[in-house]
């Protein structure tokens, strides 16, 4: 078997596997091949050579590598046939406990009295009393050159631990892949030139660096050139398919701006604009006289005014005899749009339909007729908008509001609305993502930001208050109502759970009607669980100022627009996400009076909800709270990244790695600036390797 075939033999036949370990290590970690346990990376090492002594552990959540004896060990029987183990460990300062909850009879197996073990744990204090709970364990030897290396921590499983492919055990394998594999069997897939620049090691050698480095510059090293890698390759497909699309796909050419557009703006315009939409819609403007089709994000912040630039827009689009659509996740959403759209253009001539699926019967008819007639200048409304039977005389722009609700399939299908030319594409966002993450995501629109306020607008003062401070924020409420002002009190949970020790929705409720009593006071509830009817007529209270109080679940995180209500209390705020709390935020501060958002939480709070609360506190710019956010959650957890596909990356962190980032961003630019289709003699390997990792039988442009 030559080195090559034998990286791509089934894992079971590589020396120290067999069929049982083989079976786990397929199911636990998807390693079909050795090829895949040489790319499957060590999330973090222990440097062996600095030990530190018993007497040194001191605070809990400490991480210590300890060097000592077992000088005893203990079974512990417990309820329902639960056992824990124990076993004392002393160096030549102390002593510390060890325990295992799980995976009891394995450790029980190994572990021997009188023997010196290294230990790697999270020190746990209670009752005063220190110990570590699951340490990595490993057997200390004499040989002086094992100790001196980084060791390498693999992601792993119980059963792997129980099979003897623990962390160990993985740097055996490996090893015995290295003893096999040559150079020539893991192809470069780097240019000489890129390499040289950037002072990388050859592919071979970054893996023997990332698996067994010597010190901590060689792991750098080999971090850092995977790690670009990871971005330069995704790069090159996201720039690459964005200007391929702009070669194949012809848009609708708007030339004219027009008597809409021009009337609009002298009469309608509710203020002036922010330099930030007048920049946008510069850009906007110069794709649509471009004659391709416009692929364009619009990021905002929550109140940032990207419904008067997405109107402005379809006015271009009017101006130069083409119809325009608005798709919104929701009917509360689409609604509002419908409304706030139909009384700005009013006098105009403009003619402002609006479809869901509770549209039915004769209207619905009528709509789709006048629809394809051309007698419907703006369609607003949801999901119903991509149906087969939803026929556009001349489709030339299409506005998606809060995109990531919508899966690609469906924005997709608007595209197909026009025979003629490919309708132009906006997609909002009122999700600010941080510029690393956007470039990921968004890596193949071209992204437009509003990162101002109306000029007028007051910024939200936030406060965060304990349980203990009920009686002066009750008093708050009093005094704000009696200006004549709405206030939104958020909860998390719609009813009791055994899970949550928090108050749910109802008995929030009846807490409120204690100091809010009927009939001086009204107050609306609306949740998720709600029929639609009935969760209109309580939000219409609102809006029509017959309830002084909303108590809501977070179903008005997307879709209430109410100036009167300057105030928003959220219950148990350490349970939300930042990013979700900042939306929550965005509901009020739509009016002229300064408006409040109280953040209400219970005494203990951990340090990742001491720190959101701490940025809601700090700042109301959405790209700084959804910085932090990225840091504390990871990218592929942030709201409406979970279909992008940026947990892909294996070592490379979007918060942390930003140089590694811009380089990659730049080198892809660079690359195809000169070598478009990378049909150079020195791009072969970037040519070949984006045809081997995407799979496409000639034209890398259909990557992705």
């Amino acid at each position: 078997m030559t080195s090559s075939s034998f990286l791509d033999a089934d894992i079971e036949f590589l020396k120290g596997v067999g069929p049982r370990r083989g079976e786990v290590l397929r199911q636990d970690l998807g390693v079909k091949t050795p090829r895949d346990l040489l790319y499957l990376y060590p999330f973090r090492y222990i440097d062996k050579t600095n030990f530190q002594s018993t007497r040194d552990v001191r605070a809990d959540g400490d991480v210590v590598l300890l060097k000592g004896k077992i000088i005893s060990i203990e079974k512990i029987k417990g309820k329902a046939y639960k056992s824990r183990l124990t076993a004392l460990l002393k160096d030549g300062e102390g002593f510390i406990e060890l325990v295992w909850f799980q995976g009891v009879k394995f450790i029980e197996s190994m572990l021997q009295e009188g023997k010196e073990y290294i230990v790697y744990g999270r020190v746990n204090v209670y009752g005063g009393k220190k110990s570590l709970a699951h340490p990595e364990l490993e057997e200390f030897t004499t040989d002086v050159e094992f100790h001196k290396a980084l060791d390498p921590v693999y992601p792993s499983s119980e059963k792997l631990d129980g099979l003897g492919l623990d962390s160990k055990g993985r740097r055996r394998l490996l090893k015995a892949i290295f003893e096999k594999v040559t150079p020539e069997d893991v192809p470069e897939n780097l240019p000489d030139y890129l390499r040289d620049q950037l002072k990388f090691p050859n592919r071979y050698q970054t893996l023997q660096w990332i698996h067994f480095p010597k010190d901590e510059h060689q792991k750098t090293i080999a971090q850092n050139r995977l790690k670009f890698e990871e971005f330069f390759f995704l790069q090159l497909q996201l720039i690459h398919k964005r200007a391929g699309r702009k070669q194949l796909l012809k848009g609708a050419k708007f030339e004219t701006i027009g008597e809409k557009f021009n009337r609009f703006y002298k009469e309608k315009l509710p203020f002036e604009l922010t330099q930030a939409q007048k920049r946008v819609l510069k850009e906007i403007r110069a794709d649509l006289g471009a004659g391709f089709q416009m692929n364009r994000l619009l990021q905002g912040d929550v109140g940032s005014g990207k419904t008067i630039v997405a109107l402005m827009t379809m006015l271009m689009a009017i101006d130069n005899g083409y119809q325009a659509s608005l798709m919104a996740p929701t009917e509360i959403l689409a609604t509002q749009h419908f409304e706030s759209i139909s009384a700005m253009v009013e006098g105009l001539g403009i003619r402002v339909a609006y479809l869901s699926g509770s549209v039915k019967g004769k209207k619905r008819k009528d709509t789709l007729a006048l629809l394809a007639d051309g007698h419907i200048d703006i369609l607003i409304g949801t999901h119903a908008l991509i149906e087969e039977k939803v026929v556009f005389h001349r489709m030339g722009l299409s506005i998606i509001d809060e995109q990531h609700r919508f899966g690609v399939a469906q924005r997709a299908s608007l595209w197909r609305k026009s025979d003629q030319v490919a309708p132009h594409i906006l997609v909002m966002t009122a999700t600010p993502i941080p510029r690393t993450l956007a470039l990921t995501m968004y890596g193949d629109l071209d992204v437009s930001i509003i990162d101002e306020l109306p000029v007028g607008r007051k910024e939200i003062k936030t406060i965060h208050k304990y349980e203990t401070a009920r009686p002066q924020v009750i008093a708050f409420m009093h005094a704000e109502i009696a200006k004549g002002r709405q206030i939104y009190v958020v909860f998390p949970l719609i009813e009791e759970s055994e899970n949550f020790d928090l108050k749910d929705l109802m008995a929030g409720y009846e807490m409120l009607l204690q100091y809010f009593p009927q009939p001086d006071y009204q107050i609306s509830v609306v949740h998720g669980r709600m029929k639609p009817a009935d969760k209109d007529f309580e939000m219409k209270r609102f809006v029509e100022k017959k309830a002084q109080l909303m108590v809501a679940t977070t179903v008005i995180e997307v879709g209430v627009n109410v100036p009167n209500a300057s105030v928003m209390v959220i219950e148990n705020a350490e349970r939300f996400g930042l990013s979700q709390l900042h939306q929550l935020r965005g509901r009020v501060g739509r009016g002229a009076d300064q408006s409040y958002c109280i953040l209400m939480s219970g005494n203990k709070l951990s340090a990742d909800a001491r720190k959101r609360i701490g940025t809601m506190v700090k700042t109301t710019n959405g790209f700084e709270i959804a910085a932090v956010d990225m840091e504390l959650r990871g990218p592929g957890e942030m709201d409406g990244t979970r279909q992008s596909g940026v947990n892909q990356f294996k070592l490379l962190n979007l918060s942390k790695d930003i140089p590694v980032i811009d380089a990659a961003r730049k080198w892809a630019e660079l690359v195809l600036e000169e070598d478009p289709e990378l049909s150079l003699p020195k791009n072969v390997r970037l040519y070949n390797y984006l045809r081997f990792i995407s799979r496409t039988d000639g034209d890398w442009r259909r990557i992705s």
